[in-house]
């Protein structure tokens, strides 16, 4: 499906008040490397002279990649969720407006999921989920740049208990009932957010971004804003191992960009958000992170990272978190109009005086062609919540799930998904008795995407 869009401004503009995320997608044909010694920050003011009116723009390699990005000289395309990149050859899928010295962006993905899963510890749920996102930005004279970013997500309407999801943990259903094999919603506000960067150079820049909630710099780009496994409804068993800091309701970042490299350490509240799911939490900034980036090719996007977490989970208000992450994002644009994306992800947490727990997730995205996506990923998670009573002795679990949706568009910047996934689960010896042995799980879902 071409990303070509046609937008008024006064549709813009109601987008980007109610909203939320410009949800990264891949390019569908070679970015050349960008000389950012010919990059002048102006060209984010465009043609003002547009009358709101975006014409043809072909936005999987128009718009967005010439434009610089909302912490500094490089592709806007390398950017994901918080301040985590991607690689060069993404792109952001979204609707694009410009007003005077402001540029607008919008988007939306909303899944209606029947979600079933096997054995005595299994059920099934019909639920939503998705996001809504928008943003606004300005570059002032000099290259300084503005940027304020707004998501929202319908799961609270799942209700406190979540939706079901073999070997999942995180988080409780009400502040004293932990939640184990399913997977918690998230709140309504996923991200408040605003970032202010300053060039230094023509290829370096200083960035502070804040947020209530925001992501800190911690981990590969949240889940749903990966492309090799956005197009799932699924969250993956690893999320509290990896990107579950996501959605934190307080953090500060500051950083340094030099050309490909971006170090930056954040502050931010440790403890995950409450089970209202509406409102706002009270920020406490008693954690640290700091995270290193590098895109050494315009298809490859590499991270480490490390966080002292206080206090993450409401039942154990007394146990602190040391975690570690590492990950690998490759993304080639395949034919004319497919592409393909690979994450390799590592984390590790760890309570001081205990055991620590790995995870490991391979996931891939391949688009054949615009209209369909197949999808898979692959997961091996240490865990010591699935145990009943819980126990001290780490259990290794593993689960692999494929699926497919089809695409149907219904205007320029309008589609309509149909898809389902298939998940294998393997459970060790210990836990086999409780879960009935191998037990698996389906997800069939019809998704909307506004773009």
């Amino acid at each position: 499906m071409k990303n070509i869009f046609v937008l008024r401004r006064p549709l813009m503009y109601a987008a980007a008040v109610s909203v939320c995320l410009c949800q990264p997608v891949l390019a569908q044909t070679d970015m050349p490397e960008m000389d950012h010694s010919k990059m002048d920050h102006s060209h984010m003011h465009m043609d003002h002279e547009m009358d709101g009116d975006m014409g043809d723009m072909d936005m999987s390699g128009g718009m967005t990649h010439g434009m610089s990005g909302a912490l500094g000289p490089y592709a806007m395309t390398r950017e994901a969720s918080g301040t985590s990149w991607q690689p060069d050859v993404s792109t952001h899928d979204g609707l694009h407006d410009m007003s005077s010295d402001w540029m607008f962006m919008a988007h939306a993905t909303i899944n209606g999921v029947y979600d079933w899963q096997g054995g005595p510890r299994g059920d099934d749920k019909l639920f939503t989920s998705g996001m809504i996102m928008g943003s606004a930005r300005r570059t002032f004279t000099g290259g300084d740049m503005l940027n304020f970013r707004a998501m929202l997500s319908p799961d609270p309407v799942i209700g406190k208990r979540g939706y079901p999801l073999l070997f999942a943990s995180g988080e409780s259903a009400d502040d004293k009932t932990a939640l184990v094999d399913r997977q918690h919603p998230h709140d309504l506000f996923m991200e408040l957010s605003a970032s202010y960067a300053h060039p230094l150079s023509k290829d370096a820049s200083l960035f502070v971004y804040g947020g209530l909630p925001g992501e800190p710099a911690f981990g590969p780009p949240a889940f749903m804003h990966r492309a090799s496994i956005m197009d799932s409804p699924e969250a993956p068993i690893s999320h509290h191992w990896l990107d579950s800091t996501h959605i934190t309701f307080g953090v500060v970042t500051a950083g340094v960009i030099a050309g490909n490299w971006k170090v930056e350490a954040s502050r931010f509240t440790g403890r995950e958000p409450d089970s209202s799911r509406y409102d706002i939490d009270h920020p406490r900034f008693d954690s640290t992170a700091a995270r290193l980036s590098w895109n050494p090719l315009d298809r490859l996007s590499l991270q480490v990272s490390w966080a002292r977490v206080q206090s993450p989970e409401a039942l154990h208000p007394t146990e602190n978190e040391n975690r570690l992450s590492a990950s690998a994002i490759y993304t080639m644009p395949l034919w004319q109009t497919g592409q393909w994306s690979t994450t390799l992800a590592w984390g590790r947490k760890q309570v001081p005086g205990e055991a620590a727990l790995e995870a490991w997730v391979l996931e891939s995205a391949l688009k054949p062609t615009a209209l369909w996506t197949v999808f898979a990923r692959g997961e091996r998670v240490d865990e010591v919540e699935l145990q009943i009573p819980h126990g001290a002795n780490p259990s290794t679990v593993g689960k692999i799930s494929l699926g497919a949706v089809r695409d149907f568009p219904v205007s320029a910047h309008t589609a309509i998904g149909v898809g389902g996934l298939y998940a294998f689960n393997w459970a060790p010896a210990v836990l086999k008795a409780s879960y009935g042995g191998n037990r698996n799980g389906a997800m069939a879902f019809v998704r909307l995407k506004i773009m």
